[in-house]
């Protein structure tokens, strides 16, 4: 049954609900969106038992105050705001009760840039395109403002399930990533190919859902004009100027800019969690351990998965 479950007394500066994106229209031109830390945001879902393409709130740097209009079950994954109810600090990546009149809210940032709250039984959130994931640019959605009101089906589930501490990921403020090169290598020098993988490149300030504008030596291809194409989660095209942009969740849909590779989606989370400043570096890798990366990832999923029945049926 619906319920009331958050009243929203201050909303973050951005705190929007998304899930694992929609897809199968990006070919229409419309945008696919959904969690910027796809793993982080599974996870959560996951440790609820809820289906993994439920939606979250993902909370970006400077969390909301929420008000629980009911009791519940929830998780905090991804980025370490220092959660807190009434005050006194939460367990992340691991399932809290919180009672009707309790007040979450979130502190200094420690850690990463987007937490992930979810809660037992899922959200109330309006679909586009089956998706609940929002996009303002595109008109789907928009971001929790004072006032609102947000709502779910809180079912019961046990507290204290967690992620194991070896395995919570660790959001660094320099990370070295992987990409597959391509499909507009031969649009680069081998100078400016092999410049772009051995320096860092910062994070900067302007970067959002939509694309990580990367700051230093510029990489300026030998032609621009390529036919626009599907621009893919991770891609990296580098500007008539030289300058380097990772296409991130909120991407366009296609893009007439040479793309020198793609990072690996497994890869993308850490992206996702680089604090603006933030350091990376990448390295060429091969199609064929971007694909066994993808397994291995969905396999612990699907344990995670496993256990976590295991755990219900056990009640």
């Amino acid at each position: 049954m619906e319920q009331e479950l958050f009243q929203v007394m201050k909303p973050g500066v951005q705190t929007t609900f998304q899930d694992l994106g929609r897809k199968g229209y990006q070919q229409f031109g419309v945008p696919v969106s959904g969690a910027m830390d796809k793993f982080a945001l599974q996870v959560a879902n996951i440790l609820l038992g809820n289906s993994r393409t439920s939606p979250c709130l993902e909370i970006t740097l400077i969390g909301p105050n929420l008000v629980a209009k009911s009791s519940m079950t929830i998780v905090i994954t991804g980025a370490n705001l220092n959660p807190t109810c009434n005050g006194e600090p939460i367990d992340m990546w691991k399932t809290v009760r919180i009672e009707k009149g309790d007040e979450l809210a979130f502190g200094k940032h420690e850690s990463g840039v987007r937490a992930y709250l979810a809660v037992a039984g899922g959200f109330e959130a309006p679909k586009y395109f089956g998706s609940s994931s929002v996009d303002g640019n595109s008109g789907f959605g928009k971001p929790l403002e004072k006032g609102d009101t947000i709502k779910g089906y809180p079912i019961t589930v046990a507290s204290g399930i967690s992620l194991a501490s070896s395995l919570i990921p660790s959001y660094e403020k320099k990370i070295t990533v992987s990409l597959v090169e391509g499909p507009h290598t031969d649009y680069f020098a081998k100078k400016d190919r092999e410049t772009f993988f051995a320096v860092p490149y910062k994070v900067g300030s302007n970067s959002n859902r939509m694309g990580y504008r990367l700051e230093g030596e510029t990489i300026k291809p030998e032609k621009v004009e390529v036919w626009s194409d599907g621009i893919p989660f991770g891609g990296i095209q580098i500007t008539s100027g030289g300058e380097p942009i990772i296409l991130m969740a909120d991407r366009q849909t296609t893009g007439g800019y040479p793309r020198i590779g793609t990072v690996f989606s497994t890869d993308l989370p850490r992206v996702a969690q680089l604090i603006p400043g933030g350091e990376i570096c990448f390295r060429p890798s091969s199609i064929e351990e971007a694909e066994e990366k993808v397994r291995k990832e969905e396999q612990f999923l699907h344990r995670l998965e496993q256990f976590r029945q295991h755990i219900e049926r056990r009640k």
